[in-house]
C-alpha cells in the first residue's frame, strides 16, 4: 500500500504537465492510471479545469475607462503632500511643540544629574575634615590606586611594644 501512496505522489507532480499534453505518459504512468480511480480523477479534474480556463474570454473594459482613470490620477496628482503639508493641521503642530518642549526639558533634567550645575556649590573643606580627606581622595583616587610604594613597604615590629 505504501507502494501506491509513493506512486500517487509522484503522478501528483506530473499531472499538470500530462494534462496540458507537453509530456507523453509513460507506460509506467499509464498503467497507474488505469488502476487507479483516484489518479484518473485528478487528472481528468485538471484538464476539465484547463478546458474552462481556455474557453474563457476576458471581459472589455468599458469605453469611458481610460478617461475615468486619467481624471482620477489628476485628482490624486492635485492633492497636496509632503511635509510641510502635515505641520499645517493644528493637531499635528501641537503634538510636536509639546514633543519638542518635553525632550528639551528631559535633558536638562538628566544633565543636571550627572554633574553639578549652578543649583549646586561644591565647597572645599579643609584638610584634616572627614569631608576634606574624602575629597582629596576623590580627587586623587587615580594617583592612589597606581601607587604600588605602598603595598611594597613592610610594616617593621615595634620592639618597644608590650606583649
Amino acid at each position: 500500500m505504501k507502494g501506491v501512496v509513493m506512486k500517487c505522489n509522484e503522478i501528483y507532480e506530473l499531472m499538470p504537465d500530462l494534462a496540458a499534453g507537453l509530456n507523453a505518459a509513460t507506460p509506467e504512468v499509464n498503467d497507474h492510471l488505469k488502476s487507479c480511480a483516484a489518479c484518473a480523477g485528478k487528472l481528468e479534474e485538471i484538464r476539465q479545469t484547463m478546458a474552462l480556463m481556455d474557453a474563457w474570454q476576458t471581459p472589455e473594459p468599458s469605453p469611458y475607462f481610460d478617461v475615468r482613470l486619467m481624471a482620477r490620477v489628476r485628482e490624486e496628482k492635485a492633492k497636496p503632500s509632503g511635509w510641510l503639508y502635515w505641520l499645517r493641521k493644528p493637531a499635528l503642530a501641537v503634538s510636536l511643540a509639546v514633543l519638542m518642549v518635553m525632550s528639551v526639558t528631559l535633558i536638562n533634567y538628566s544633565s543636571k544629574g550627572s554633574r553639578p550645575g549652578p543649583d549646586i556649590a561644591v565647597v572645599d573643606q579643609e584638610p584634616g575634615t572627614a569631608v576634606g580627606d574624602l575629597q582629596a581622595l576623590d580627587k586623587n583616587s587615580e594617583l592612589y590606586s597606581d601607587f604600588d610604594v605602598l603595598d611594597d613597604l613592610q610594616v617593621q615590629p615595634d620592639v618597644n611594644a608590650n606583649p
